[in-house]
């Protein structure tokens, strides 16, 4: 009787030089049915895959001798098969970029859910079997990966942000960047260029809310000599400008209608004529739109375009508003600080607590722009090293913090002011809210622990993970 084969467990290398993660990765992977070996530093693991090949690498960035990022893009040169994993505790946007660059398969935020991690893991290892029983290597689940920017945040939302914009920078798509005036919808179109291939060529930014509707057309696709009075030489406008690189089209929503139409042309045809020209010019140009408005509204009340929306609309990336995360308000301000100083030549100064508390608790209407600001003016005005509350601004000393008592009467204005705008469906609308919210915060207070979360919600840990999935409050 011929013995049935039996199939290796898959081999998962971990490295990571401190010995308590590594001890909780391997406990969790054994009872999960994987084989784990684990390197203290790069350099060790590097060594032994000289001589042999897991199914799935682990690395943790910041180690003694070789990074996290440089394992990841040897480990790319030398053996492309083999998917890479990279944890980190910074999580900012520049680090999760490089992690994808680096040709990473994902990236993991400290602090995770095991259980997630693990899934993670499992996916990785399956898309490895796959790939060598296909001839092929591994891909991430998701579109091609990496990019860049001077974004920081800790925040789930802010997380699922990074991990997008990592997997878009050489997506050769169009990006629609949405959310409100301040929140750093330019940063993440600068990240988008600057870690694509197009980095090299021209970044070129227009604010279509800010010049005159006469002027536009002009700024857009430039003139001729004598196109119009005044028009004394010929110009490029901004889509030859950018030729090779990015044009990042702002506020796209305050567009007049007659030149969306024109716009579109140009999206369908990459060809652009100049005011009072006959010749064409054809143009390469990578084109990345934001808006603070809901463009779906103005599709509907006919003030823009339905073909030049979903022309845009190929891959959204929503930036999340302050208040939305206001866990990040301490990590921002202490980065402002920092870059304050260092911009005006003077030593950085320190916000005490109780500042830092006070600024948590604010609605901030003007978003990240607002806070940035505020650092500033601290950074010139304050008179010590530390700051305290009677160092703020007067009308930040005065206002009351964001009431989180009377939330009933908050709840009772929206629902007034979405009616009073004709909308309907109020009940879903306010529980798909007030869901995403309680999981947020309940999420950050157990810094990513499902089943503590699920406990302070009062649900049970298969419901969270099944809300979170249709909220799509994290990627799958």
């Amino acid at each position: 009787m011929a013995e049935t084969a039996v199939t290796p467990a898959p081999l998962i290398w971990l490295i990571d030089d401190d010995p308590s993660m590594l001890w909780v990765l391997e406990r969790a992977l054994g009872q999960a049915g994987f084989a784990v070996e684990s390197f203290a530093n790069g350099d060790e693991a590097l060594g032994a895959l000289e001589r042999r090949t897991p199914t799935v690498m682990v690395t943790d960035v910041r180690m003694p001798g070789t990074d996290g990022i440089s394992v990841a893009e040897r480990v790319r040169q030398d053996r492309p098969e083999l998917p890479v994993i990279v944890m980190t505790a910074h999580s900012d946007l520049d680090t999760t970029v490089a992690a994808f660059e680096g040709g990473a398969f994902d990236y993991l935020a400290k602090p995770f859910d095991l259980d997630e991690a693990v899934e993670l893991i499992r996916r990785a290892a399956n898309a490895n079997v796959q790939a060598l029983d296909s001839g092929a290597g591994p891909t991430s689940g998701d579109e091609p990966a990496m990019l860049g920017g001077g974004v920081v945040g800790q925040a789930p939302a802010m997380q699922e942000l990074f991990r997008a914009i990592g997997r878009l920078a050489r997506a050769p798509v169009t990006v629609l960047i949405t959310g409100e005036s301040g929140t750093g919808k330019e940063l993440v179109a600068r990240a988008l260029h600057r870690h694509s291939p197009r980095a090299q060529k021209p970044f070129v930014a227009i604010n279509t809310a800010a010049i005159p509707r006469e002027l536009l057309e002009s700024e857009l696709f430039g003139h001729e000599k004598g196109a119009f009075t005044g028009a004394d030489s010929a110009r490029q406008g901004r889509f030859e400008q950018a030729d090779g690189g990015t044009l990042f089209l702002d506020e796209i929503g305050d567009m007049p209608v007659e030149l969306q139409t024109r716009l579109l042309r140009v999206l369908s045809e990459g060809m652009i004529h100049r005011l009072g020209g006959s010749t064409g010019h054809q143009v390469d140009v990578r084109i990345i739109a934001a808006t603070h408005q809901d463009l779906e509204a103005r599709v509907a009340k006919g003030e823009f375009r339905e073909d030049l929306f979903h022309r845009l609309n190929v891959v959204r990336l929503p930036v999340p508003a302050l208040r939305e995360r206001h866990e990040d308000i301490p990590l921002l301000a202490r980065h402002f600080m920092a870059q304050a100083a260092q911009e005006l030549g003077v030593p950085r100064k320190q916000l005490s607590d109780e500042v830092e508390r006070r600024l948590s608790g604010l609605d901030w209407p003007g978003n990240v722009r607002e806070l940035e600001n505020l650092c500033r003016w601290l950074t010139v005005m304050a008179a010590g090293n530390e700051i305290h509350t009677e160092d703020l601004p007067r009308e930040l000393r005065e206002v009351a913090p964001a009431d989180t008592t009377d939330w009933e009467a908050q709840l009772r204005r929206w629902a007034q002011a979405r009616l009073d705008e004709g909308d309907s469906g109020l009940v879903g609308t306010a529980t798909e809210r007030l869901e995403r919210v309680l999981i947020d915060i309940a999420l950050s207070r157990t810094a990513g622990h499902r089943q503590e979360a699920a406990y302070l919600l009062g649900w049970g840990r298969n419901t969270l993970t099944r809300k979170i999935q249709e909220l799509g409050i994290e990627a799958d």
